[in-house]
């Protein structure tokens, strides 16, 4: 068994048969039944991961799903374009730092648009266009995903100047998400607290916290009834090699690692 330790790509994993928890039931009843969620979790949750997962889907690649949950319920894989934002794994330590980084999406999406940058404004006018454009060429609304949303802020929570700079400019950007709601078929933000600040919430009257959600609690991460399904040969080879039996390893396990709740 391939263990997916750090890999956070669904592609890649898929493509190179790590083990994979599968948690596409779970997005297939999101797409179904709403527009806008957000999603609460401690860091290295699985929310990349499950922010991944949902790029491949949105993106029509059907093969990645094969033999999962996904390729039973979906009928129609429709292709949509795809704008995904991850605010995760930047050091946020001066007013540029957050700038500089959605400025780096940005030049990505206008590429792959083919979108004239050489009068770019701000970023706001800037997301609108690529949006307009994206709807343009392919006929379809955009999906929108941004993981770890509230990171800037959260990394200088005891540099209060900078935290509200960051509040500010994010506040600017994510006001977008509404002004283009007929634009946008889906949108899904990640982070590690609801900063009720921020207009996302405010604004978009419709976005769903599904974060303590009892059907939800088990989008991320691996649950007991996870382990035993798909990791019950290494638990049994970790028994053995720890001389003890199976269910006092799962109970060792609990023990150990089940502080969330």
């Amino acid at each position: 068994m391939l263990y997916p330790i750090g890999i956070q790509n669904f592609e890649y994993l898929r493509r190179n048969g790590y083990v994979y928890v599968d948690k596409t039931q779970h997005i297939y009843r999101l797409v179904s039944t709403g527009k806008y969620y957000f999603l609460s979790r401690p860091r290295r949750f699985g929310k990349s991961l499950l922010i991944s997962t949902m790029e491949a889907y949105f993106s029509g690649k059907r093969e990645l799903f094969k033999g999962l949950a996904m390729e039973q319920l979906e009928k129609d894989w429709t292709e949509y374009p795809v704008l995904h934002l991850d605010l995760n794994g930047k050091k946020y330590d001066c007013p540029e730092a957050l700038i500089n980084n959605i400025e780096y999406y940005l030049d990505i999406w206008d590429k792959s648009l083919d979108l004239d940058t050489s009068d770019a404004s701000d970023i706001e006018i800037r997301f609108k266009r690529i949006i307009d454009r994206a709807c343009e060429i392919t006929g379809r609304q955009v999906v929108v995903l941004i993981d770890e949303y509230d990171k800037p802020i959260v990394d200088n929570l005891i540099n209060p100047e900078l935290a509200d700079n960051f509040r500010k400019i994010l506040q600017g950007f994510y006001s977008v998400l509404k002004a283009k709601d007929g634009q946008i078929r889906f949108g899904f933000l990640t982070g590690v607290s609801k900063i009720g600040k921020l207009s996302v919430f405010s604004s978009l009257n419709n976005l769903k916290d599904i974060s303590m959600e009892a059907g939800y609690s088990d989008i991320c991460g691996i649950s007991e009834k996870d382990l035993q399904k798909y990791f019950g040969e290494s638990v049994a080879s970790l028994a053995k090699e720890e001389e003890t039996s199976v269910d006092d390893c799962y109970d060792r396990l609990k023990e150990m690692y089940d502080g969330y709740h």
